[in-house]
C-alpha cells in the first residue's frame, strides 16, 4: 500500500506538466519488456521493438546496462529519473551526468541488496566518465524506441492534462486525485491520498512541498514514486489505455488525404477540439446533431488531427500534434471561433457530460 499524507499547502502545490517526462517514459517502458503485464495493450509497440533490437549495439546496451539498472522490482535507483528531464530529455541526461558519485553509490548499493544479480560493471557508473556511456545508451534507447511514439505519448498526454483540468474545475482537488489512474487507482481518506500496490508498503509526507503528478503512457497497473521520500515528491500513474496504435500507424502509415477536412463545420469541430471537448459539448456549442459531431470527429481523429480518448462514460476529444499545428498554420485564413459559446439558459456546468 502507497500512502501519501497531504497537508494543507500541499493540495495547493499540485503540478500536472503538459509534456511528457521522457526519462520516466524510458523507465515504465523497460519495465514493459520485463513482464507479461499489459502485452495485449503494448503488442504493437513489442513487435516494433522486436525489430529494433535487431542492431546488435542497441540489443547489447538494452541487455547489458538498461535492462540491469531499471529492473521490474520494488526498486532502481532514483538518479535515473530527475526532476529536470521534465525540461527534456537533454536536461534529464545532463541531470545524471551532474549526480555526486556518492548519491550513485549508495543507490546503486540498495539496488544491489534488492536485486542479487545485478552486473558487477555497475559500479563503474559512479565514476562521471562512465555515466558518459550509460547517458549515451539512454539517448540511443529513447531515439530508437520511444521518439517513434512522440506523437501518440504527446497526445495521451495532453487529452490527461486537459480531462484533470476539467475534473478539478468540476469536482475539486480532493475527487481529482481520488479518480487517477484506471480503477481501482486510487482513494481519498483525507488528508491521505492511498494507492495499491503489490511491492510497496510506504508512507510519502510532502510536508508542504506539494506534488508533481506524471501521467505516464508506459506506466502499466501500480502507481510509482521516489524511494528517497527527501526528493521532491513526484507520483508516476497509469493512463487509461484502450488499444495502442501500431509503431507504422504512428510513424510511416498512409493518413487520410487532408481534402477530407475542408467544410466549414469540420473546422469549426477542429478549432473547437483545442480546449477538449465532449461530444455533447461539440454539438451544443456548434448547433449540430450528436450524429453530425460523431461524423466528423471520426473523420479528424482518422486524419490524425484529433484524439478521442473514454474515460468511463465520457470521451474527451483533444486535438494531437498535427491538428494543433494545421489550425496554426491555418489561422489567418480560417475564420472560425476560438472557443466553446456558452450555452444558453441557467448557468452552464463545468462537469463533463456523459456521452
Amino acid at each position: 500500500m502507497l500512502r501519501i499524507h497531504f497537508s494543507g499547502p500541499d493540495l495547493g502545490r499540485i503540478r500536472l506538466p503538459a509534456e511528457p517526462d521522457p526519462l520516466w517514459e524510458t523507465a515504465a517502458s523497460l519495465h514493459r519488456l520485463q513482464t507479461r503485464r499489459g502485452r495485449g495493450t503494448y503488442a504493437a509497440w513489442l513487435r516494433f521493438v522486436c525489430e529494433k533490437l535487431s542492431d546488435p549495439a542497441l540489443a547489447r546496451t538494452v541487455r547489458h546496462l538498461l535492462l540491469p539498472l531499471f529492473p521490474r522490482a520494488a526498486y532502481f535507483p532514483d538518479f535515473l529519473t530527475p526532476s529536470a528531464a521534465s525540461e527534456g530529455l537533454a536536461t534529464g541526461l545532463d541531470a545524471i551526468r551532474a549526480t555526486p558519485a556518492a548519491r550513485v553509490t549508495a543507490e546503486l548499493d540498495q539496488l544491489a541488496a534488492v536485486v542479487t544479480k545485478t552486473p558487477r560493471g555497475l559500479s563503474r557508473l559512479a565514476a562521471p566518465e562512465h555515466r558518459n556511456e550509460l547517458t549515451a545508451g539512454l539517448r540511443a534507447y529513447h531515439d530508437a524506441l520511444i521518439a517513434p511514439y512522440e506523437e501518440a505519448i504527446h497526445t495521451r498526454i495532453e487529452a490527461e492534462r486537459v480531462f484533470r483540468t476539467r475534473s478539478l474545475l468540476g469536482k475539486g482537488i480532493e475527487d481529482m486525485l481520488a479518480d487517477l489512474g484506471p480503477a481501482p487507482g486510487f482513494r481519498w481518506c483525507s488528508p491521505v491520498l492511498e494507492a495499491d500496490h503489490p511491492t510497496v508498503d510506504m508512507d510519502l509526507h510532502l510536508g508542504g512541498r506539494g506534488l508533481r503528478l506524471v501521467p505516464s503512457y508506459f506506466c502499466w497497473g501500480s502507481a510509482v514514486v521516489l524511494a528517497d521520500p527527501e526528493l521532491p515528491p513526484v507520483l508516476v500513474y497509469p493512463l487509461h489505455h484502450e488499444r495502442l496504435a501500431a509503431a507504422a500507424d504512428i510513424a510511416d502509415g498512409d493518413a487520410v488525404p487532408l481534402t477530407t477536412l475542408l467544410g466549414r463545420t469540420r473546422a469549426l469541430v477542429l478549432r473547437a477540439s483545442a480546449t477538449g471537448a465532449t461530444g455533447n459539448e461539440l454539438a451544443r456549442a456548434l448547433g449540430i446533431s450528436p450524429g453530425t459531431v460523431t461524423f466528423h470527429t471520426k473523420a479528424l481523429r482518422d486524419s490524425r488531427l484529433i484524439a478521442s480518448v473514454r474515460y468511463a462514460t465520457t470521451v474527451l476529444h483533444t486535438l494531437t500534434p498535427l491538428g494543433s499545428a494545421l489550425l496554426t498554420a491555418n489561422s489567418t485564413r480560417t475564420r472560425t471561433s476560438g472557443s466553446l459559446r456558452r450555452p444558453r439558459g441557467p448557468a452552464a456546468h463545468v462537469a463533463l457530460d456523459r456521452e
